[in-house]
């Protein structure tokens, strides 16, 4: 028995007649060509919207982001209170949520006791954050003092078709570019 991969699921074929039929694999891609490279994204999806504009089967269509690279962008320095603060906008959202899921649950007044815990989930969970924040920070000895967003950037953004269509793609971009 094969086994399938997680999140996919096989749907019984109906006929006309009501019998089921076994279950089809999923279409898998087959050879594809490349029909332009580019070195942003913006351009690719432009691409991609002119053919499903002029009634391309767009299914048949990939965006590849090539030769990856991870930037790590320096947002600021980390003092302290930016620790502090940071930690509390992290703890606050779920000190809310907890608060407001136990007043929930109360027998006497649902509403108000949600509320009112809510808030106090929210005020405690902040001080507890920024508690940790100032802890983290401290403990890092000024290795770390800065605050950054790390992403993955492609050099090159490639739109790939199904070799069988590739040409009708062509054809229908040639009036475009």
């Amino acid at each position: 028995m094969t086994e399938q991969p997680s999140g996919v699921r096989r749907v019984p074929v109906i006929a006309r007649d009501g019998a089921t039929a076994p279950p089809t694999a999923p279409p898998r891609p087959g050879p594809r060509r490349s029909i332009i490279s580019t070195a942003d994204y913006a351009t690719a999806e432009r691409i991609v919207d002119t053919l499903s504009d002029r009634g391309f089967p767009v299914e048949r269509v990939a965006i590849i982001g090539h030769d990856m690279q991870l930037v790590e962008q320096v947002t600021g320095r980390m003092t302290y209170g930016r620790a502090a603060w940071r930690g509390a906008l992290s703890g606050a959202l779920p000190g809310a949520l907890i608060g407001w899921i136990f007043g929930v649950f109360s027998w006497v007044d649902p509403l108000i006791a949600g509320l009112l815990l809510g808030l106090y989930g929210l005020v405690i969970g902040a001080a507890l954050g920024a508690i940790v924040g100032l802890i983290i920070h401290a403990m890092q000895g000024g290795r770390r003092d800065f605050a950054s967003v790390v992403l993955m950037q492609p050099q090159r953004y490639e739109v790939l078709v199904d070799a069988d269509v590739a040409d009708e793609a062509i054809r229908l971009l040639d009036k475009e570019i």
